[in-house]
């Protein structure tokens, strides 16, 4: 009842402010449709909302999506246009464009369309797309001031980052948030682990369209079932699923097809093309954002490494995309971080950084920091002029014997072991429900998952001074298994003192006072710990080095409290299960595959994190 309670209100109020600004839009701006011809001849269709008052001139923020630039018909307004309500406020001319192959554009649609070095004639990917609208829009739309900046979310973020390469001249800001790098290690994979709590999602992406169309081409399947773990579980191996989604589902039949990290894959990742970056770039992320975390990190870094563009990073205590709400109390599942959050962000740092570059140029003050990093232990945001900071330093905790996590190894060659039952896998949540993508998880109390048999937990004793972890986070494990497969799941855990208080948010079977909230978590397809291209399996009982690398963090483990870790082998239905018999691809498993095992995991594992120094 509570959380009802809260949720009604969190309604009512998001409710009325969108009564009174339901119409500025409208009020405020003109809309115009056209479509834009790309060099192959194909058109794309675009919106332009353009600020009725054309006394002066205005940057253009553009964003590419295929989730539909709606609503369709030049009478038809958004509630709200721009990345921001401050950005919409203050005047800019907003355009958005349905990418090549979705709804109102023409072509064919490709997932994750593979970047063209060199291209010639009339070769086209998703950079040349951007490359040829920038193009027509700056010759085309009156009261522009040339200048032009390029947001996105989720999969529009990966269209942001393509914007990157080859980038048009007249292309001065982008913000890739929560963007997609490589569908190997976003969303629908992790290090080669099939998530299958993504599994429905594949209508979404895998149903191709003839021509341009304002309704939806594609179906969710129906699947008549309020318990995800159980449906999943019912259903059984993968090629089960077939009944589902059938040959005309194209991105079904290529994950099928590509159960290996193949050049199918590597061709449509992004990361390794970001190169001689010319426009400033502020990616974007949550901390707790299950789909897209791989992306804004690892993109920075290579921008980073291999540009000399102005390049920044920001990560909240968000989850999927909600820098972009207007959320007052800022939580993940149960836990709060503060309120305002997504606001002052969007005030103080999104519009500032499009402004300085597309309304000043790149001149004046630079009021925005190399990286700009939530602490989610401490509920504080602290500014960094590089990152991982510059004294940080690595530290290794040893995995020891009574559920120990150390500072010291000690000289032994005990391990700790459990069975792995498919029949019986580890839920990723405990509660009950039918999710579309998974999110709230990512916060989640893990003390249902500490007291199963087939959890190993490691921690420490109660920590007597603060611990600031700030940066990635590596587990080398050493581990055997009596089969020729294992996933290696390895989580950090923040076990809070036994008199924490209750947030409003608090589950009401739940009490925050000894809650275990994941901090950090990642899993290992263990057929892929040598290479993500050539899978091998494991010798049966055979001592065996398995690394993982865990995305950063940034969070303080206070004095109180207990650093823990917890290793499994299935974390079920997030993803898929692992036979734990080698078969060369999983998605072609049979049901006598899947066996029970027996894994280990030896007291030599370690887990590296990257602490700061006082």
């Amino acid at each position: 009842m509570k959380s009802l309670k809260i949720l009604c209100l969190l309604f009512f109020v998001g409710f009325v402010a969108f009564a009174q600004d339901e119409n500025y839009v409208k009020e405020n701006y003109n809309k115009t449709e056209t479509t834009i011809t790309m060099r192959d001849g194909v058109k794309l269709f675009t919106v332009i909302y353009s600020p009725k008052d054309s006394s002066k001139k205005y940057p253009i923020l553009f964003q590419r999506t295929p989730y539909s630039c709606a609503p369709y018909g030049e009478s038809e307004f958004r509630s709200k246009i721009s990345p921001n309500e401050f950005l919409m406020k203050e005047g800019n001319i907003i355009v958005y464009q349905d990418v090549r192959g979705r709804w109102m554009s023409e072509g064919v649609y490709d997932n994750m369309r593979a970047y063209i070095p060199n291209k010639k004639g009339k070769q086209i990917d998703e950079s040349s797309d951007t490359f040829d609208s920038i193009n027509w829009l700056v010759k085309n739309i009156p009261n522009n001031n040339g200048n032009v900046g390029i947001w996105g979310i989720s999969y529009p973020g990966f269209y942001a980052s393509c914007s990157l390469i080859d980038s048009h001249p007249a292309l001065k800001a982008v913000s890739p948030q929560a963007c997609i790098a490589d569908f190997f290690f976003d969303d629908f994979h992790h290090n080669g682990a099939y998530l299958l709590s993504y599994w429905r999602a594949t209508a979404l992406f895998g149903y191709e369209k003839t021509q341009p169309t304002d309704k939806p081409w594609y179906s969710f399947p129906e699947l008549n079932s309020k318990d995800q773990y159980q449906f999943f579980l019912d259903a059984g191996p993968l090629g089960n699923l077939d009944k589902y989604y059938k040959e005309d589902n194209v991105f079904w039949q290529q994950l099928k097809k590509h159960s290996s990290y193949d050049e199918f894959w590597k061709s449509r990742g992004i990361i390794q093309h970001l190169k001689n970056v010319k426009p400033a770039v502020m990616f974007v992320g949550g901390l707790f954002d299950a789909e897209d975390l791989y992306g804004p990190f690892n993109s920075y870094e290579a921008v980073e490494k291999n540009s000399s563009n102005y390049n920044t990073i920001v990560y909240g205590p968000w989850s999927h995309g909600d820098w972009a709400r207007t959320i007052e109390r800022q939580a993940i599942g149960n836990v709060y971080f503060g309120d305002n959050i997504s606001r002052d962000y969007q005030r103080d740092i999104e519009t500032n950084f499009f402004n300085k570059f597309l309304k000043e140029n790149g001149k004046g003050e630079n009021n925005l920091p190399e990286a700009y990093m939530f602490d989610t232990g401490t509920n504080q945001w602290k500014s960094y002029a590089q990152w991982p900071p510059k004294n940080a330093e690595k530290k290794s905790y040893f995995l020891q014997s009574n559920q120990r996590l150390n500072e010291k190894a000690e000289k032994s060659s005990t391990f700790e072991e459990f069975i792995s039952d498919p029949k019986k896998p580890v839920p990723y949540s405990e509660d009950i429900k039918m999710v579309f993508t998974p999110r709230k998880y990512m916060t989640d109390d893990q003390r249902f998952a500490a007291r199963r048999p087939d959890v190993l937990v490691f921690e420490t004793p109660v920590l007597t001074e603060d611990v600031l972890m700030a940066g990635p986070i590596f587990a080398k494990l050493n581990v055997s298994t009596t089969g020729t497969d294992a996933d290696w799941i390895v989580k950090v855990i923040d076990v809070f003192p036994p008199d924490a208080e209750d947030y409003p948010e608090t589950q009401e079977y739940l009490k925050m006072g000894n809650y275990f909230m994941m901090v950090r978590s990642e899993v290992m397809r263990g057929r892929f710990r040598n290479s993500f291209s050539n899978p091998e399996p494991f010798t049966p009982n055979e001592k065996t080095a398995v690394n993982i690398k865990l995305q950063d963090i940034n969070h303080t483990f206070k004095k109180g409290h207990k650093i823990q870790i917890q290793i499994q082998s299935t974390w079920f239905p997030l993803i898929d299960l692992n036979p734990q018999t080698f078969v060369p691809n999983i998605f072609e498993a049979k049901t006598e595959d899947f066996k029970k095992q027996t894994h280990k995991v030896y007291n030599d594992s370690s887990i590296e994190f990257t602490i700061l120094k006082k």
